[in-house]
This record gives C-alpha cells, structure tokens and sequence, in this order.
C-alpha cells in the first residue's frame, strides 16, 4: 500500500538523512563498531546538517519544527541502514522534550545550543542496578543542601552514558514519597564526583555506548533542577508515549527491511536444484511476515500522524510499542532462519539486525509493562 503519511518537504529530508549516512556514517560504523562507541565528529556533523533539534525553537538554534513525521523518517532511515548507535533519536525526541518542555529560560539559553550543533551530547539517567520499569525502587538520591543538591548513587543500562556532556538523572529528592517523590537534576560532565564505569558489552548495537555512571557527593546547583521538584514521575510519564512511539517506528522499519532483504535472499538462493522462493513453505512464510508488516505499518502510521497532532496517547503508544517490537523479533528470529547458515554470519545484514534489535521489546518499557498499561486502562 502507499504510504499517505508524508509530504514533499518529508521526502525531501529522507534524502537529506540517506545522504548524511552515506556520508557521514556508514564509512565509519565498522570502525566504530570495533571501538564500542560512535565518534564525536558523528555529532558535530548530525548538528551541521540540522539533524539535531529538529523540534527546538529556531532561537536556540534548532529546526522549530514539532512536526513528529520528521523525527519518524529519521528513526526509519538510520534503522533500514543498520546505524542504531548514532543515538539521534534518543538525542531527539526523549531528551529534547524534557529541555525544552521543562527547562527555564536561562537553562534554554545555557544547553540548547551546544544540544542542536552536536557540541552537547544528552542521556538520561533512570535505570538503577536494582530499579528497572519500577520507579519506586530508585535509590539514588538529591539532597536540598540550600545552595545546591548533593547527588549520590549509581544508575546503569545509560545509552550514550561514556559521551553524554549532559545527563538527566532521576533521583529521591523526597526520601518518603514513593514514584512521586522524584525530582530530574541536570549532571553536566567535569562536574567533581560523576564517574563513569564501564562502557558495557552488549550483544548488539555494539557502537551504541551504554554504561554505568556514579555519582559520588556530587555537588549539582540549585538551577540545575529540571521542571518541577518531587515531580519528575509527572514529567516522565508526559514524556513517554513520545519515546515508545519511536521505538515502534523503527520495529516496524526494522521488520520490513528484514523482509525486503530475505524475500531477495530466497529468489537468488537455491536448494535441491531450484530457488528456495519455489518451495510453498517459504512462499507462506513469506506471505505471514508480508501481511503482518502490512496491516502493523498501518496502525504505526496512524499513531505517527495522531502524535504529529498532539493525539495519541500511553496506551496506544504501548500497543503500538509492544507490538511493532515483537514482531520485530518474530520476523528476525524467521529472516535469519531462511537464510540458514548463512544468517548467522555476521557479515550478512540479517544477523546484525537480529542481535541489535532485540533489546527493543525491553528498554522503554518492556512488554510485559507495555500489556500492564494497556490491560488496566481496559479493566479500571
């Protein structure tokens, strides 16, 4: 079917992004692949391109463009090429909100500039040793000491933790109030007592830095503070249909690419004397995955265009985000099997995508937290 979403001035920014991994990116992912982290060029580059910021105002530097669709196309383009470690969507799209959705003026004027060229580099600092999805278990704490907060505690799984210049972190600002007692404290890097751990070795998106990060009696100013105090479990749920959206994005991109990739593999390859695409069980397997990407592609789409419009909401973000990801894994899972042994070299683009996709279905918010959303709005 075709596609009823975009525009010109959309068809015109997925060359602008095809031609910027052309450039800027592919040349390198090996290399960057083998160092366990992107290079900082990659940034400065993305932000000369306009690829960062696009929904920050034009004032500080940005696109001052809120128009989702964009944000989609990127996430589709650098997924179809295999590029997660990049990290401009979580750049983009789940820290950008919080900067320019919570920040004060000052603090607009003090980050969001080096934020749109690339010369600032964001994560955001949730997920604790012993808390996950449960926002109740963090441990890590701000103490109101008058002039400033005193940070202490650990965090980990933090994507973009070994470059980030800037990380939003979650900390206890009241120690008895529970999820609601969160507040989000701004950890500019350099700052005395921020440490970080090892940069952790994942099973895929190898380029991608992931890591531990320390916070030992680290003195944050008062002004660092992020919207309002005690209420950083507002601010996060506010924030993160955008953030499961966009993981669904590039779930149903990653599918139909595996798809297009296979579907060419089995014409070519041939088994007992003819092409594996003549034998009925790989036709059907192919028809399964075809028609489920299909009818998936059409809900994603239309929860892209009720976001751009300010519509969709947590539950059908989490279906949408349980659902696209899952197939992911489903249509990977049987891509690589119809490329028998061959599927399991990493040389071939099916075996990367099998190992770097399967984190979907867990950061973000799991699947099994995904149906808990959705399943207490139906039964309240």
């Amino acid at each position: 079917m075709q596609r009823q979403i975009f525009t010109e001035e959309h068809d015109a920014f997925r060359e602008t992004v095809r031609t910027f991994l052309t450039k800027e990116v592919l040349p390198h992912y090996e290399q960057w692949e083998k160092d366990g982290i992107v290079s900082r060029g990659a940034w400065l580059a993305a932000g000369r391109q306009g690829l960062l910021g696009l929904a920050v105002p034009e004032e500080y530097g940005g696109g001052g463009n809120a128009d989702y669709r964009y944000s989609a196309v990127l996430a589709e383009e650098f997924t179809r090429a295999g590029a997660p470690g990049l990290a401009l969507g979580l750049h983009n799209d789940i820290i950008g909100p919080y900067l320019t959705g919570l920040g004060t003026d000052e603090q607009k004027r003090r980050w969001l500039p080096g934020f749109c060229s690339g010369e600032i580099i964001t994560a955001i600092a949730m997920t604790e040793p012993g808390a996950g999805s449960d926002l109740q278990g963090i441990r890590t704490t701000a103490e109101d000491k008058g002039d400033h907060w005193l940070l202490n505690g650990s965090k980990t799984f933090i994507s973009n933790g070994i470059l980030a210049d800037l990380v939003v972190v979650v900390a206890k600002t009241t120690p008895q109030g529970g999820a609601k007692g969160l507040s989000l404290i701004v950890v500019e890097r350099g700052a005395e007592g921020f440490e970080r751990g090892r940069n952790l070795d994942k099973i895929g998106q190898k380029s991608q830095d992931t890591a531990e990060l320390f916070f030992n009696d680290v003195r944050v100013p008062k002004e660092n503070l992020l919207g309002e105090r005690d209420g950083a479990f507002i601010h996060l749920m506010t924030n993160l249909a955008q953030e499961r959206i966009g993981i669904a994005v590039a779930g149903i991109a990653a599918a139909e690419h595996l798809l297009e990739i296979t579907t060419q593999y089995v014409k070519e390859r041939e088994a007992f004397g003819r092409p594996l695409s003549k034998l009925q069980h790989i036709r059907f397997e192919i028809a399964e995955m075809a028609t489920e990407c299909t009818v998936t592609r059409t809900f994603i789409d239309r929860c892209i265009v009720e976001h751009s419009d300010g519509g969709l909401d947590a539950v059908h973000a989490s279906m949408a985000k349980w659902w696209a990801t899952e197939l992911q894994k489903r249509v990977a899972d049987r891509c690589l099997q119809l490329h028998g042994g061959y599927g399991y070299m990493t040389e071939y683009p099916v075996a990367k995508a099998f190992t770097d996709g399967r984190i979907q279905t867990i950061y973000g918010g799991t699947t099994e937290i995904m149906k808990e959303i959705i399943g207490r709005s139906l039964l309240a």
